[in-house]
């Protein structure tokens, strides 16, 4: 397709966007989203004994935990979790949103997720709540497998590079 000059708006996304679409073919986009929701809703139920749930119903496409016992207990939060993610090969959700719900992290599998990737995700989570337990300075210490460690956000946050 070439460049496209900016003026032009976010062509290349809007391309991408329909492009996906036709690949669905006609029933595609409304199974997408049904894959969608049974994969939240799949995970919501497996990762009720693990974390918080603070909006415990039937969900659409996503859903929230909460590390709030977590940090209560043994002073691990929403980014400590996000940080073991990191370091046993997941990217990790949005954190601390939405902010009406205390060390939230919001959960979105989509609908190209497995049933093997999401069990794996439920296994990470069960991990890192055994970790908050047993050995939760590691946690407060991670990513430890990255070529950069933990960096200070509030510092990067007052003076961006």
């Amino acid at each position: 397709m070439g460049p496209v000059a900016g003026f032009y708006g976010n062509v290349g996304v809007m391309v991408r966007a329909a492009v996906y679409l036709r690949s669905m073919g006609g029933d595609g986009l409304s199974l997408a989203a049904k894959l969608a929701v049974l994969n939240a809703n799949y995970l919501r139920v497996s990762l009720a004994e693990s974390l918080d749930i603070p909006y415990n119903s039937l969900c659409k496409h996503e859903f929230v935990l909460s590390a709030r016992n977590l940090k209560e207990q043994y002073g691990i939060t929403a980014i400590d979790i996000a940080k073991g993610l990191i370091d046993r090969g997941i990217h990790p959700p949005t954190v601390y949103f939405p902010l009406i719900v205390a060390e939230a992290l919001m959960i979105e599998p989509t609908e190209t997720e497995n049933k093997e990737t999401l069990d794996q995700f439920i296994d990470v989570i069960s991990d890192i709540v055994r970790a908050a337990a047993e050995e939760p300075q590691t946690l407060k210490e991670a990513p430890g497998t990255t070529p950069v460690g933990r960096l200070d956000e509030v510092l990067a946050a007052r003076k961006p590079r």
